[in-house]
């Protein structure tokens, strides 16, 4: 029944019917629902997996850490390939052309393809010498080593999965790309369960069990996650492409060749946000660069911090997501009232749950990272930073819903630049300056002064910017 009045509400904005204020706030929390709670889930399972991991040493989860960042690279490169397209698909979609759209899909389809091969022959190809790179003691080298290289044989079906996850999202889909992410992680930590951990006795309800394993560690939460990015890059390609409503190639014959149209304006949405991605993430690298010669239980704490304050901030990133596909449909319409009012709610709702979640995870920060880890000194560390960045959550928000507000209606280039001054004018600028004589909890603390401040010039721009002007005349006028 929601998704019926959903997909009456979208049609809506196609159209050039009036919406209500109430019409609006619903069509922006049924779009956001199931993406907060795939992203919470997904956090909780990335929780899992991470202690399974922390469960053998601060070793193993220092390996994991010390390459982290470079996986974040990777993933937003992706990322910003696959929104070269899917952004084009919402625009189409919301001007009632959904012949283009799926035109788009076909490009996206072989684009995507080779430029996952590409990045995972690079990934591959400096696995050897990253940790050593990154400033990695030879403890963990090998291991970090290790298993970034099984992380690179498996980018294209991550590349495809975050493609699919996109098409599916600008549809206005929000249910099966949650379901899938869900179901991702969720087989990640079933995998890991088998891979990482020895053949053991386990006691389930008072009975022993002879519990089969193939104690493979690190290397096997590695494999793990392979496997449950393949299987779930292959489920959203069939949703996509055979099931969807607005999508399926099924139904119709086409051209995969490449057009040079749809090519050059992806180039036009996604170069900005990969540049951004790449120099952003070097960023994040220069971070672990920092925290590194602080010692393993430093980098320890921060690893496992990390997936804890994503709790927090992965509900801004589905609400972004639903920002995205509503401004982007209002701005296919031509629709320049509703680009500007779905923004402001969805930020609005963005700030609201983060800042519930930044309190939760300051009460909560000595169960969740004892949960995590046996070690009492990455503990203390742990809630410490945890308890300090809590403050940065309403802002991060700002930052994180505003940006997908933005990629929306094609204004990627300013907003990218913005995030980049912030990133390396304050936060790096910051951290290198309090770690020599505040450690862990200096670089934290830079973290949350650069979020609050990226948040504000974030909210600035929001208001005052001129983020919408490459919105067209309304199509349901054209048609006249």
């Amino acid at each position: 029944m929601t998704h019926n009045r959903k997909d009456n509400l979208l049609e809506k904005i196609r159209n050039g019917s009036k919406m209500t204020t109430s019409e609006q706030l619903r069509l922006t929390w049924w779009l956001s629902l199931p993406a907060i709670l795939a992203q919470l889930t997904t956090t909780l399972m990335q929780y899992i997996d991470a202690s399974m991991v922390g469960s053998l040493g601060a070793d193993a989860s220092a390996s994991i850490g010390l390459v982290e960042t470079t996986t974040w690279m990777i993933g937003s490169l992706c990322s910003a390939g696959a929104a070269g397209f899917y952004v084009q698909v919402a625009h189409l979609l919301g001007a009632n052309q959904p012949h283009e759209a799926r035109s788009v899909l076909r490009q996206a389809i072989v684009a995507m393809l080779l430029f996952g091969i590409l990045i995972a022959a690079v990934a591959l190809g400096v696995s050897p010498f990253l940790p050593k790179w990154l400033g990695g003691n030879a403890d963990i080298n090998s291991t970090s080593s290790t298993y970034f290289a099984i992380f690179a044989l498996c980018i294209p079906f991550f590349q495809f999965s975050m493609m699919g996850a996109g098409m599916l999202r600008s549809s206005g889909d929000m249910v099966v790309p949650s379901i899938l992410s869900v179901s991702m992680m969720a087989m990640d930590v079933i995998f890991n369960f088998f891979l990482i951990f020895p053949t053991r006795m386990i006691t389930v309800f008072g009975t022993q069990i002879l519990m089969p394993g193939a104690g493979l560690g690190v290397k096997g939460a590695a494999i793990g996650t392979g496997l449950a990015e393949l299987i779930t890059a292959l489920l959203m390609m069939y949703f996509l492409c055979v099931r969807s409503k607005e999508l399926r190639l099924v139904s119709e014959k086409g051209s995969f060749r490449p057009a040079r149209k749809y090519i050059k304006e992806a180039i036009h949405i996604g170069l900005p946000m990969g540049v951004q991605q790449v120099i952003m993430s070097s960023a994040y690298i220069a971070m672990t660069m920092i925290i590194a010669p602080l010692g393993t239980v430093a980098l320890a704490a921060h690893s496992l911090s990390i997936v804890i304050e994503s709790l927090c901030y992965m509900p801004g990133y589905g609400i972004a997501d639903a920002a995205t596909t509503l401004v982007g449909q209002s701005m296919g319409a031509g629709r320049k009232d509703l680009m500007r009012r779905f923004a402001y709610m969805a930020v609005g709702v963005g700030m609201v749950v983060m800042a519930v979640m930044g309190v939760v995870m300051y009460i909560t920060a000595p169960f969740t990272i004892g949960m995590m880890t046996p070690v009492a000194e990455v503990r203390e560390l742990g809630v410490m930073v945890l308890r300090v960045e809590a403050f940065a959550e309403p802002m991060f928000a700002a930052a994180i819903v505003c940006y997908g507000a933005f990629v929306g209606a094609s204004d990627t280039l300013l907003p990218s630049g913005m995030n980049l001054f912030s990133m390396w004018g304050i936060r790096i600028t910051l951290a290198a300056l309090l770690a020599p004589s505040l450690g862990l909890y200096g670089v934290w603390l830079a973290m949350c002064i650069e979020l609050c401040i990226r948040g504000l010039l974030f909210l600035l721009r929001l208001k005052w910017g001129n983020w919408m002007k490459k919105a067209a005349a309304p199509v349901y006028e054209q048609k006249r």
